[in-house]
């Protein structure tokens, strides 16, 4: 091997080794359990969340979407689960299906008419404990003009301090289920689907 090739190899080595140092240095301990998660009034990291719909299309297909403007905040107390509050903000008008077309359309008066309803909310009532890791957040969701009750199933994935942000950051995974009639939204049922599939993946910090 030539030396400017035994360099460059040995360069590369040493660049790779200390991403992989970097890399363990900054993944914060995870530590997993409901009451293993701190204490403490939380908000949504903007830059780590996603809110999916799955809808049935024609018998055919899953059709998927997201809403790419969601706000949220969540009060918690491992010391008493049952008094968490979670409430969260979703701009209508931010709905993504990847299809600019589409998305005027699904803004329109006979889906989800985002000029009447530019926001949908949701707020906690009450939390039922599922097991050491998961939680039902059971609430009320404003939707279309219509308030009705929603069940939030929040998996907790655990909590650890965040050496690239500076916060203690908890990060969860959701899933709810409702049919879209209820809140007034019922075109093209059933061809289109009633039910409604929501995914949630998050990321919270401590304030």
């Amino acid at each position: 091997m030539k030396k400017s090739s035994m360099f460059n190899f040995f360069v590369v080595f040493i660049f790779g080794l200390l991403l992989t140092s970097c890399g363990a240095l900054i993944k914060p301990n995870v530590k997993v359990g409901l009451i293993q998660l701190e204490k403490g009034s939380y908000t949504l990291d903007q830059t780590h969340v996603a809110v999916l719909f799955k809808i049935n299309h024609m018998g055919l297909s899953t059709f998927v979407g997201r809403f790419n403007k969601v706000d949220a905040s969540l009060e918690y107390d491992p010391k008493n689960i049952a008094a968490a509050k979670l409430s969260a903000v979703i701009d209508v008008a931010s709905i993504d299906v990847n299809n600019t077309d589409l998305e005027e359309t699904l803004k329109g008066s006979s889906w989800f008419d985002a000029e009447k309803y530019p926001q949908a909310f949701f707020k906690t009532n009450s939390v039922n404990v599922i097991d050491e890791n998961t939680a039902e957040f059971i609430g009320d969701l404003q939707l279309h003009g219509i308030t009705a009750p929603v069940i939030l199933t929040i998996h907790f994935n655990g909590g650890g301090n965040n050496m690239l942000t500076g916060f203690y950051t908890l990060g969860f995974s959701a899933t709810s289920s409702f049919k879209r009639s209820t809140f007034g939204i019922d075109y093209l049922v059933p061809a289109v689907a009633d039910q409604v599939d929501i995914e949630v993946f998050a990321e919270f910090q401590q304030q």
